[in-house]
């Protein structure tokens, strides 16, 4: 069972009220001290899935007084094992779903919670050095992996995973209708994506390209299998977030349907083969397209909300144009490469 701790700073005649807060929740332990100047701290340990309503819970009843300060920590271990409590929630999930609470509902859930999230996804949209750096060496190793047409090499680039991060938090951004994640999050992609390029042109002016290789010619045309792989992509780029679960292997797939046309592109531009260039264009917008619609989509299944009705109005639409514009140049996409092919 996955598990958090919540410390909270509160004053300390408020505990009697934390105390009657928290009898609507199924929490492992709760300890709480007296801290001095008035103030008490109280542990709790819950299963992840009710990490997010308790907390919405505490801000919303203490919120308000200057002492309060809550905190959120990953639980490795514990003992003892909290068998007894995951005995209960299988037998819970057995019932009823209409019988069930919104607070129970939500124990049932296994995602981490808002803030975890975003805190998680926020740091991927990021520009730094470490950055631009994992971006050239990925696109130095995944070129020459494609012009020796060797997959496990092509593979062995993509667990760097360098474009992952501000793809999955320009979904989350356009899930919460966050602008200035947004713009952060474009501002960090369009880095990654210049110094790909850039890097990849000038390798295919010093060496040798041929776009008959398989593995280069594969990325100069789009079908189907493209589109589900992209969509499967970043739906699991979105749920290994979600799920607080290292995204690193389910990284390569964002990473397999990203950066290798970004690099072909660069490839054949560079060798002079404009064309079939940008064919591999088209194809690694229409990724980036799918992934972000699919991100999008998976962060509204794992109900990952605003925490206020006004921040949801304002993320709904938001999303409503995220959507509108991503689906749009997918549509405009094919559209373009069913034409050309005609």
């Amino acid at each position: 069972m996955s598990l958090r701790l919540i410390e909270v700073i509160i004053p300390a005649v408020t505990v009697s009220r934390l105390q009657m807060l928290l009898e609507d929740y199924e929490f492992i332990g709760i300890w709480i001290l007296d801290h001095g100047d008035n103030q008490a701290i109280a542990r709790i340990l819950i299963p992840t899935g009710q990490t997010e309503h308790i907390s919405d819970d505490l801000n919303d009843h203490f919120g308000m007084h200057p002492e309060f300060r809550l905190l959120l920590f990953a639980v490795e271990a514990t003992l003892p094992h909290p068998r007894k409590l995951a005995e209960e929630q299988t037998e819970e999930q057995e019932t009823d779903d209409a019988e069930l609470s919104k607070k129970q509902q939500n124990t049932l859930s296994n995602r981490i919670s808002r803030e975890e999230l975003y805190q998680d996804i926020a740091q991927g949209a990021d520009i730094s050095p470490v950055y631009l750096i994992t971006v050239m060496l990925s696109t130095v190793v995944a070129a020459v992996g494609l012009l020796r047409g060797d997959v496990a090499v092509i593979i062995g680039a993509m667990v760097i995973a360098p474009l992952l991060g501000p793809n999955v938090a320009l979904a989350l951004a356009s899930t919460l209708g966050d602008l200035t994640l947004v713009g952060r999050s474009v501002k960090t992609l369009v880095a990654g994506v210049i110094t790909a390029w850039g890097l990849a042109v000038l390798i295919g002016l010093l060496l040798a390209v041929d776009p008959t290789v398989p593995e280069i010619a594969a990325r100069t045309r789009l079908n189907l299998g493209d589109i589900l792989l992209a969509l499967a992509a970043g739906s699991a780029g979105a749920l290994a977030f979600t799920s607080g679960i290292p995204a690193a292997v389910i990284g390569v797939m964002v990473a397999v349907a990203l950066l290798p046309p970004l690099v072909v592109t660069g490839l054949l531009i560079g060798a002079g083969y404009s064309g079939l260039g940008i064919n591999a264009l088209a194809l690694f917008f229409c990724n980036i397209a799918c992934i972000n619609l699919a991100g999008i989509g998976t962060f509204l299944a794992q109900k990952i909300r605003p925490r206020s009705w006004w921040e949801s109005e304002n993320a709904g639409k938001a999303t409503r144009i995220a959507v509108v514009i991503w689906a749009g140049m997918l549509a405009l996409l094919l559209a373009v490469i069913l034409l050309t092919r005609v």
